[in-house]
């Protein structure tokens, strides 16, 4: 029990304590050092105006929503520049001096170092969700969502609280979503090979290979429709490979239906061609087996050798009997083995391929119908898989690969041709855009029009629905939603030397007097009718991005603090 002179002394420390923590700013007293505290210590008080020191790992830092919009609008500002099909390019450069050239909004942000706000790294899972997602579109969701950020800041600063604008959003949102179903087009199915290969050349108008768009479309739309599911309406990408190869220009493009190893036959005098080849697929070695315990193999004569060289060679023969014996004429094996093994194979009428790598030996056991094997004598006839093998020779350099072709089989193999590394590299990233471009005309047979008519026309709706709500903030939010999907139709406007303002006004009035929602941004100097034009996205692809974009930018409004934990 204390005095009472104590206890008027403890509620005198409380008071001056609290005095002067009002008149000191709040971060000197969070930064400040008492009496040796370290710096990532908290200080509090009990009752009785002790101080008691406790560690913490969290260590807060004051932002703000104004912040957080402006770091978001700094990335959008260097991407909007690589939209439409008069975008530019970059030059990404690691740390390691490694250079990327490309144009593709997901490569660029996930190559960039974000280390100045952690929002930024939002940009980058969005941009990736896209990517994964689609697989096309992920630069317009990004500008999608910092124009939704940037009309936000403004409401905010309007008085409307984070949360109201948050709501009016969705409810936006899903009126952009409705009215994108009520202005679609079903594709028929006599049309459907003709609308992939029309939305392939939309995703490749503004890459690299723009020149060569018309047989990387073909190349892609055949690869998918060879592929695919049709009754399910699913692709599996896994079926599809891309090699690589330095040589001639982009035209020089194949489509091999079957696989097409990077590998040659491991002899120089195996056979160069089989035509009815019955395939053994093997993860096991060519070589003797191997003592697994710690033992060791002492030779201490000629006659030791000679016996070890015997029971080798009885071993590789013991080897070649199994595959003979299950009727294999072809071996595909993972693993690698010594030039005896190659030389008996040879001898004995085996052509060998050695070192296929893992994902080639799946293909391949995917397209041939045949098993892949661990063990020499756990193979039989079923196992085999069945196609023709012919190894041929591309350009003047002696470079040698394997084609691996089979009419029933359903694995397809892209070669793409480049004049370099970087170019191949970005070539590949083209060809994928182009694929998942395709495979999603497959997918959902419905489109919207490209050119940033769609945006146009949803811009168009959410304003002509402002008279139906009574709510003044929420009548604000639609505005401003509206207002930012025409922020796709200006960059476009802007990076096609156009007068974008005069472009987007004389667009939304013409839309307005014809009721087409097809009508866009004449990038190409070939008219705004897209449906004539033959630019158009996926349906899904253009309601991701309004839906991603808004789930992004409604996080992004809820957050007032960002806490750094230290390790």
């Amino acid at each position: 029990m204390l005095s009472m002179e104590k206890q008027k002394n403890y509620a005198l420390c409380s008071f001056v304590r609290d005095t002067l923590a009002l008149h000191v700013h709040p971060k000197k007293i969070y930064n400040r050092s008492i009496y040796g505290t370290p710096m990532n210590a908290s200080i509090i008080y009990d009752e009785l105006g002790r101080a008691i020191t406790i560690s913490s790992k969290l260590k807060a830092k004051s932002t703000s929503l104004k912040d957080s919009i402006t770091t978001i609008k700094g990335i959008s500002s260097l991407l909007e520049t690589s939209l439409g099909p008069n975008g530019l390019d970059k030059i990404l450069q690691s740390p390691d001096d490694d250079i990327t050239i490309t144009n593709d909004g997901a490569t660029i942000l996930k190559e960039m170092i974000m280390t100045e706000n952690p929002i930024s790294k939002l940009l980058q899972r969005l941009s990736s969700a896209q990517d994964e997602e689609i697989g096309d579109g992920t630069t317009s969701v990004v500008l999608i969502a910092s124009a939704l950020l940037t009309k936000a800041e403004k409401l905010i600063e309007k008085g409307i609280h984070p949360i109201k604008v948050s709501e009016g959003y969705d409810v936006a949102c899903k009126m952009v979503v409705e009215h994108l179903e009520s202005i679609k087009e079903e594709i028929k199915p006599n049309w459907l090979k003709e609308n992939m290969k029309n939305a392939a050349l939309t995703s490749l108008n503004s890459k690299i290979v723009r020149k060569a768009k018309d047989a990387v479309a073909e190349v892609c739309v055949n690869a998918i429709l060879r592929v695919c599911d049709r009754d399910r309406r699913d692709v599996d990408f896994e079926l599809i490979k891309i090699v690589k190869k330095i040589g001639t220009d982009f035209k020089g493009i194949e489509l091999v239906n079957g696989v097409l190893l990077d590998k040659s036959f491991s002899h120089s005098q195996m056979k160069k061609v089989v035509e009815d080849g019955r395939i053994a697929l093997l993860t096991c070695p060519f070589e003797p087996p191997k003592l697994k315990t710690k033992n060791e193999l002492r030779i201490s004569s000629v006659e030791d050798y000679r016996s070890l060289e015997n029971y080798e060679k009885e071993k590789f023969v013991e080897m070649i009997r199994c595959i003979k014996n299950a009727g294999a004429n072809v071996i595909l094996c993972q693993w690698g083995f010594d030039d005896e093994a190659n030389s008996l194979l040879m001898e004995h009428g085996l052509p060998a391929i050695r070192w296929v790598g893992g994902q080639d030996l799946e293909l391949a056991a995917v397209y041939t119908g045949g098993s892949i094997i661990s063990r020499f004598e756990d193979l039989r006839e079923e196992d085999l898989g069945k196609g023709s093998l012919k190894e041929v020779t591309l350009g003047t350099q002696g470079e040698k690969m394997i084609k691996l072709e089979n009419n029933d089989g359903k694995t397809v193999t892209i070669l793409v041709r480049a004049s370099s590394d970087l170019a191949l590299a970005e070539a590949e990233r083209c060809v994928t855009d182009a694929l998942s471009a395709a495979r999603n005309i497959l997918t959902c047979p419905f489109l919207v029009y490209g050119g940033g008519s769609s945006e146009i026309a949803c811009s168009l709706k959410l304003l002509d629905q402002l008279n139906k709500v009574d709510d003044g903030e929420e009548r604000e939010c639609l505005e401003a939603f509206a207002s930012a999907l025409e922020e796709i139709p200006l960059i476009l406007a802007r990076n096609s030397g156009l007068d974008s303002l005069k472009t987007l006004d004389s667009l939304k009035a013409e839309q307005v007097r014809t009721k087409f929602s097809f009508l866009g941004v004449d990038c190409m100097g070939s008219g705004s009718d897209m449906k004539k034009n033959k630019v158009f996205d996926s349906l899904i692809s253009k309601k991701k991005q309004m839906l991603m974009a808004t789930q992004l930018v409604n996080m992004v409004l809820k957050i007032d603090e960002i806490v750094y934990v230290q390790e």
